[in-house]
């Protein structure tokens, strides 16, 4: 039992020193993107993407069906969480958990790069996909 409380510990203080790595306006810039996807707003949504994001779909409508049907956990989340933010370099990604219509999580890490002062997302990489039956 008093192996639990100390694993119990170690996740809280991970969990504690996680907020402490947040940086202002990441969390901000995908949960817009999302909201403006939830409301089929794909020339907002486009706005968040990075430069390198726009110049290879070109407009927001080739980028609104890349999402929807490449992405539709993103484009129709139940429910969203921002976990960790991973540094590799000068690079940042930022781990999210969101939940499709159906429930199932999906784990999803956003490429950040910031650019004349906001921060953009510069690709999204699904990390881990329910499990089959789910």
């Amino acid at each position: 039992m008093r192996f639990i409380g100390i694993l119990l510990s170690a996740a809280f203080l991970a969990q504690a020193s996680v907020a402490e790595e947040r940086i202002e306006g990441i969390e901000q810039t995908i949960q817009s993107q999302i909201d403006a996807f939830l409301q089929d707003d794909f020339e907002t949504a486009f706005t968040f993407a990075s430069p390198n994001i726009q110049g290879l779909f070109g407009n927001p409508t080739r980028f609104g069906q890349m999402v929807r049907n490449g992405y539709p956990m993103v484009w129709r989340p139940t429910d969203v969480t921002f976990l960790e933010l991973r540094k590799q370099g000068p690079l940042l990604f930022q781990k999210v958990l969101v939940k499709d219509a159906k429930g199932a999580p999906h784990v999803l890490e956003y490429n950040m790069i910031k650019r004349d002062g906001d921060w953009r997302i510069d690709g999204v990489q699904l990390l881990a996909k329910p499990p089959v039956g789910a």
